[in-house]
């Protein structure tokens, strides 16, 4: 009799002799289904990928490093921290945005985002309006002195960026800007894959 929550499966299933004789000492993983099988694991990419990939994001970091460590040598406001710039640049790509939504985009939790807006609309950088559908969510929309802010933040990267770019060659300009679609194309697919 069986008792408490325990049930009976049915009878016990033997294996079959062929496998039953497999000596100790192989390696059955690869001959019975496991929990691994059941989750999608992607095989690992080959070598020369891994490379590419490991060279590319360490340049990608580089040039956001640099760009933004000599922006910061020129500009005359007080730089936020990254994650506070984040949130404004997102905030001002989608206005009536929700705090929820801000978190959900920029892959961090509701109540850091909120930390975040409490910071940038004290700065006198983001409005927080209630949302007129429900009254009780937060809407964030940017401050006229955020858009100038951004503005003028995109425009001396750019400056700067372009006279580095006039430092290149002609070919080197080329293939950075026949590369653009490819870049893009690969930040969408990391985006995918998260």
């Amino acid at each position: 009799m069986v008792s408490g929550t325990a049930r009976r499966l049915g009878p016990v299933r033997r294996l079959p002799e062929d496998v039953a004789n497999i000596p100790a000492r192989a390696n059955r993983t690869d001959m019975f289904s496991s929990v691994n099988d059941i989750v999608d694991h992607p095989p690992r990419p080959a070598e020369g990928t891994l490379a590419l990939a490991t060279e590319l994001l360490g340049t990608i970091s580089a040039i956001r490093r640099i760009a933004r460590r000599a922006a910061r040598l020129v500009w005359q406001d007080e730089p936020l921290p990254p994650a506070q710039s984040e949130l404004l640049r997102l905030a001002a790509t989608r206005p009536g945005l929700s705090v929820a939504d801000a978190a959900h985009e920029l892959r961090l939790a509701p109540n850091t985002v909120s930390t975040l807006v409490g910071r940038l609309t004290a700065a006198g950088l983001l409005d927080r309006a209630r949302a007129v559908s429900d009254g009780r969510s937060v809407r964030l929309s940017v401050t006229e002195a955020a858009r100038r802010r951004i503005a003028g933040w995109r425009d001396l990267r750019a400056e700067l960026g372009a006279r580095a770019l006039e430092q290149l060659s002609a070919s080197d300009r080329d293939t950075l800007a026949a590369a653009l679609p490819a870049l893009q194309r690969f930040a969408a697919q990391l985006e995918e894959n998260q």
